[in-house]
């Protein structure tokens, strides 16, 4: 799909949904794998199948559950992907992107990704939660290739804060209001599916990476292209050691985002009810 056909199809996506609900959101949030769990704190009043939306793209992926949710938290109307899209399943950069340019027309100006990640800083443990400070785009694809929309954005967006300051003291101040302990890092995207080698890992390391992952940064370029303020928020679900590698199976790190969706649940909440709208 083309950036010009993709800009269309937003348009029309964005009406279609906005025909069907009472109130506009203002933030978006994209839900990770094995995070959907992390969707309790919010009040759902609209429910969509992502194959009922109009050009929205399918996920594929196991723990993803494919579907929309309109709601609020903490009384902030929110858009909610419970399963977001990868390169890795075919989807092209324009396709991961689409439901943030969604987002986008409909008027969502700050956007929420979480991700399960696996850990490279070898101070982290299985279950800890990463507010994310920057990323490193690896994944060798950039949704803004080829033709600028400029309804959407400049085509040079500048990239240095990516991560809000804001938003991140936010969650910082969520944190020590909730008891929750955090970390802050570097996440680092790939394309995958396969996960990395020991040498791999040695080489993310190197490049002061903290956390890896397959998703969220072509999300956050999109946002960021589309001026929105991003929150990012990692759950480790593994430790990378490259000297005595262990190997990781997809049940073992759904298992263990499952048993931290509730706190990350509860991290949201708080961030949520300090938003001023």
């Amino acid at each position: 799909m083309s950036l010009d056909e993709s800009k269309r199809n937003a348009v029309e996506t964005a009406a279609f949904l906005n025909a069907r609900i009472a109130t506009a959101p203002r933030t978006g949030w994209i839900v990770g794998t094995g995070l959907g769990e992390a969707t309790g704190a919010l009040r759902v009043t609209k429910a969509f199948d992502y194959r009922s939306i109009p050009h929205f793209p399918l996920a594929t992926v196991q723990s993803h559950a494919g579907r929309l949710l309109f709601g609020d938290i903490e009384d902030h109307p929110v858009v909610v992907m419970q399963g977001r899209l990868h390169l890795y399943e075919g989807h092209s950069p324009a396709d991961v992107t689409f439901p943030v340019r969604v987002m986008q027309e409909m008027g969502v100006r700050r956007l929420i990704v979480t991700n399960a990640a696996g850990g490279l800083n070898p101070t982290f443990r299985a279950g800890d939660l990463m507010v994310i400070t920057d990323h490193i785009n690896l994944s060798g694809e950039n949704p803004l290739a080829g033709p600028n929309v400029a309804a959407w954005g400049p085509r040079f967006p500048d990239m240095t804060r990516a991560y809000d300051r804001s938003l991140i003291a936010r969650s910082e101040s969520a944190a020590r209001f909730t008891g929750i302990p955090t970390r802050k890092g570097v996440y680092v995207g790939l394309k995958g599916p396969s996960l990395e080698t020991p040498a791999e890992t040695r080489f993310l390391r190197a490049l002061g990476a903290d956390a890896v992952g397959f998703s969220t940064v072509l999300e956050v370029i999109a946002a960021i292209h589309g001026g929105m303020q991003v929150l990012g928020l990692s759950i480790i679900t593994n430790v990378n050691d490259p000297d005595h590698p262990t190997p990781a199976t997809l049940e073992d790190i759904v298992a263990v985002a499952h048993q931290a969706a509730p706190v990350l649940e509860k991290l949201l909440a708080a961030v949520m009810g300090q938003l001023d709208d």
